[in-house]
């Protein structure tokens, strides 16, 4: 249940501080550290701030303390949660507790990630792990090994149980190319058809190449404020209305429901409580798309369609340009960028459109974005609703 005075804190804390590495895409030159240093300088001076005027630091990947000694600092607010690609979502969600408890004042939120150069980056590893852990008794003996085997469980059951059908699922990957189009950061912008993504090369059926994300290094960082400073800032302050946040297994078998993301209900239903507004209020969504299902899942739990109705509204293209209910403007993980944890680049994304900063693709009068991630293979999420006004 929301938390009884979850809208206490509604549009008490702001965003005042956007941006990304330079570019994203391949960055052979670029550690884990510099991408996160890069990004943190880059949205500090997005705000007019510097280093000097941070006390309070949220990261994941490396520790807090690592990336502090690395840029010089001494927070005396830190977070370190680390729970996948929804991370900086459940950061942002701490940071507007943290700052109006007086815990912090300017809190700097970054990520950086070598995932396709792979430099700086600890230990490959692997998938399930060893054989005393949950994943590697009962998930690694059956094949399961690596994000699109993993994730291919739970779609086959949703095609069972709704007839959710491969061509639906490849929708998704053709609205989101066509933001892609309009991006010129964007790593993938030729237009791809239903069919391109069915003939591209089977990766884990029913996940074709087109339906899985691009692997790319880059970053991003944020600067949140309190609402006394939030408008003493160069650029109109993007505020945190809502947010929530739920964790229920690590191993995707553990699901309660394979055909149904039942703590992203939860996390969802969170964050429209804070910000106090319905669903139709939204003007402009940014769901993770690592795989072209995660969104189908994300507008189901939300409530914006019912169990089952995702697939069909996704080939009905309401989230590609010129549909009702624009989504992953930016190209996605699918189509833009997608570095490991791609949470901190739909963040990005929303700021920008509600800043109305997003060029050729920017949604007209946008004044409220929703942003929504998993961690794992849906194993935790996080939900924000950001405002303007």
């Amino acid at each position: 249940m929301p938390a009884p005075d979850s809208r206490a804190l509604r549009h008490k804390v702001a965003i005042v501080g956007a941006a990304e590495t330079d570019t994203v895409g391949l960055l052979p030159n670029h550690s884990m550290l510099h991408l996160h240093a890069e990004s943190a300088f880059n949205a500090l001076d997005d705000a007019g701030l510097t280093l000097a005027d941070v006390d309070g630091l949220a990261t994941a990947g490396p520790s807090p303390v690592q990336l502090s000694e690395y840029l010089g600092i001494a927070p005396t607010w830190i977070d370190g949660t680390s729970v996948g690609g929804g991370s900086f979502l459940i950061h942002v969600g701490h940071a507007v507790a943290a700052i109006a408890a007086g815990y912090a004042s300017v809190v700097l939120i970054t990520h950086g990630e070598s995932g396709r150069s792979r430099v700086g980056v600890v230990g490959a590893g692997g998938g399930a792990g060893g054989n005393q852990t949950p994943g590697g008794q009962f998930e690694a003996p059956f094949g399961v090994f690596g994000p699109p085997s993993t994730f291919s469980i739970p779609i086959v059951r949703h095609m069972k149980r709704f007839g959710t059908t491969e061509e639906q699922f490849a929708a998704v990957a053709v609205a989101t190319r066509a933001w892609a189009v309009k991006n010129p950061r964007a790593l993938m912008r030729a237009p791809i058809t239903v069919e391109d993504v069915l003939n591209s090369r089977l990766v884990a059926w029913p996940l074709h190449l087109l339906n899985c994300c691009v692997v790319t290094d880059g970053g991003g960082a944020l600067v949140l404020v309190g609402e006394d400073r939030a408008r003493d800032f160069p650029k109109k302050p993007v505020w945190v209305l809502g947010r929530g946040e739920a964790g229920a297994h690590s191993n995707i078998s553990q699901m309660r429901d394979f055909t149904q993301w039942t703590h992203g209900i939860a996390a969802g239903e969170n964050a429209f409580h804070m910000a106090d507004i319905d669903r139709s209020a939204i003007d402009h969504a940014m769901f993770y798309d690592a795989f072209t299902h995660t969104p189908v899942y994300a507008l189901e739990a939300l409530g914006f369609v019912k169990p089952g109705e995702g697939g069909p509204f996704m080939a009905e293209m309401h989230t590609a340009p010129g549909g009702d209910f624009p989504m992953n403007t930016n190209g996605g993980g699918l189509s833009y960028t997608h570095t490991g944890m791609y949470g901190m680049f739909a963040i990005q994304e929303s700021v920008a459109q509600l800043r109305g900063e997003a060029g050729e693709r920017q949604i007209r009068d946008a004044k409220i974005g929703i942003v929504h991630a998993p961690g794992g293979f849906f194993a935790s999420v996080s939900t924000l609703i950001l405002g303007n006004e």
